[in-house]
Parts: structure tokens; sequence; C-alpha cells
């Protein structure tokens, strides 16, 4: 789905899964110092919205997402997993309930896989899951933000900024009103900086909860009766993760970034050392320089000397080995 402000002045389009919406309007760094300083906004458009309603929409959500949500208090902003049988990672959710209804941004395009699993779901629950995609666009003030909501837009608030699930016939008056835009390099880098992930970036067709430091912030672990349960409860208790998600900082002197997949090994190994890992996003941060997040395995010393490709990078820990 293409945003309207991609007409704003110096909009460049991203591409890939974030196509639709403006990778940048001209100046990254700009963009990313006003996000840093609690300014602007981001345009998060192209991003799926689903929402629940119906008065067991919170105790059927509760058995299904890893999240604790029987008792979610409205207005509390959460994040939460769905998971296959085996405790591989399908989707992830960020939620909040208004009092009636549950709202959820997803990533762009799994909605519809999304929906079709909770509508297969639903039993004889007094629920309704809806795609509301259309109609509706997500928006990001960033942490700081003084800007004003309009009326009736249901907010998220997190510590990292508020996530508006704003009427999509809005966006343009809304974006002329709160301005400057800043493009979704800019919300990225941020997000990279913060370690935060993010599914289909940070996760493969194997990834577990444990890997990504998703324990505790989506999943809760004083819970049961949800798909994939098992094994988040048997790594927790009997073992370890076989990956863990690390943050680079990564040589400046290079000109071009290594690219989500760059395989990454120990410096003392060389080029043609074995694999211990993979970028998985990595972005040029206007403080902090060129910097990524990536998988290796777990058994990785915490100070040993990395390449990404070509690229020398220095680990910072963010799940403990």
């Amino acid at each position: 789905m293409k945003s309207p402000l991609l007409s704003l002045p110096g909009a460049v389009p991203a591409e890939g899964v974030d196509e639709g919406v403006a990778a940048h309007y001209g100046d990254l760094f700009r963009e990313q110092r006003a996000l840093a300083e609690g300014n602007g906004f981001v345009d998060l458009s192209h991003r799926g919205v689903i929402t629940v309603t119906g008065e067991d929409r919170l105790s059927w959500l509760h058995l299904l997402l890893t999240q604790h949500v029987s008792e979610l208090p409205p207005g509390e902003a959460t994040e939460a997993l769905i998971l296959s049988a085996h405790g591989h990672i399908e989707h992830a959710l960020y939620l909040v309930d208004d009092g009636t209804t549950v709202w959820a941004h997803v990533e762009p395009g799994t909605q519809e896989s999304l929906l079709a699993y909770l509508e297969s779901m639903k039993f004889f629950y007094r629920v309704e899951a809806a795609d509301r995609t259309d109609d509706f666009a997500v928006v990001h003030l960033p942490a700081g933000s003084i800007a004003e909501v309009p009326d009736g837009v249901v907010v998220r608030e997190t510590a990292y900024g508020r996530d508006l699930f704003l009427p999509r016939a809005d966006l343009e008056s809304f974006a002329a009103s709160h301005g400057p835009a800043a493009g979704l390099l800019a919300d990225e880098a941020l997000r990279v900086e913060q370690h935060r992930p993010r599914l289909g970036f940070e996760t493969d067709h194997r990834t577990i909860p444990h890997e990504l430091g998703w324990i505790g912030t989506a999943v809760h672990l004083q819970k049961g009766c949800y798909r994939g349960q098992e094994t988040v409860a048997r790594v927790q208790n009997l073992g370890k993760p076989p990956r863990r998600l690390v943050f680079l900082h990564l040589d400046g002197s290079d000109v071009h970034l290594p690219g989500a997949g760059t395989e990454i090994r120990l410096a003392d190994d060389g080029p043609d050392g074995r694999k211990i890992g993979f970028v998985t996003t990595s972005v040029r941060h206007h403080e902090l320089g060129p910097v990524a997040l990536a998988l290796v395995k777990r058994n990785v010393p915490v100070d040993a000397r990395l390449i990404a490709g070509d690229t020398a990078a220095a680990q910072e820990v963010v799940v403990e080995p």
C-alpha cells in the first residue's frame, strides 16, 4: 500500500518488505537526530493492522500468544509472539487494548496469514478478528515527543515512543501539522541502537525467542497454554539457545555496509574461516557510525574479534551466552 506521504519533498521510497513508505526524505542523519531529540514522526503506514473485539478477546488471545494478556489493562502497551509447534517465531504483535478492542500492528504483509490463524482458532469464543490495514495507518512519535495526538486516536505508548493507529484518511493532514517527517532508515538506526529485534530481519525459519532477548518483553514465563510453550520452557530451564543476538560496531573506513545475510567469521581465522553467524540488520547511525545487529553461535567468545564479510567488527553482548 503506497503512502501518500511519498509525495513529500525529498521522499525516497523504501524497498523490499518496507516498500510503500519513505526510506528517507533527503537527509538521513538530520532525520535521525530529530527523532533522537523527540521531534517529528515516522510513517509506518505500510504495517498491517489487526483488531480483535468481543468480550472474550483477552482471555482468547491469552491462549494463543506468548504474553500474559488475560488481564491487560486498557491503554497498557505490550508485545507478543505466536510460535510454531516447535517454538519457532512465526508472528510478532505490538498491541494495546482500548477497553473494547485490542489493536495490534504487525510486519508488512503478515496480517493475512495472522488473521487466517486467528480465524482458525476462534471455536466458540465470543471474538471477532479483522484486518483493518485499509482503514488505519500506523504512525510513530519518538520518545520525548510532546506532539498532540488527535482526538479519538488509539495510542500504544512505550519507552521508545508512541504508536498511533491513525485513520488512513487523516495521514496527510497529520503530516502537515506534526512534521518534520523522518524516514524508515532513521527509525531503523534507532532500533538497531536500542538492540530491538524485528521479525523477518533478526529472525529466520528456526529462530526461538531466547536467541533475540524476547524472553520477558514478549514472552511471559509464568503462563502456559500456547503453541510452542514446551520449547520455551525446555530451553529456559534445561539449556541454552544455539545462537545469540549481538550488536556490532563496524569498521567505519569501509564505504559499503555488510548487508543482511553477510557471513561472520572470527577475525583470527580470516575470510576463509568457519562461518559463525550472519548480519541481520546494518545501518549508519548519526553518532555511532556504521553498526549492525547479528546472530552468532552461542559459544563465540564475547571478546572475540569478528569480520562481517571483509569488514572488521567488534561485538557488544545483547543476549548473554
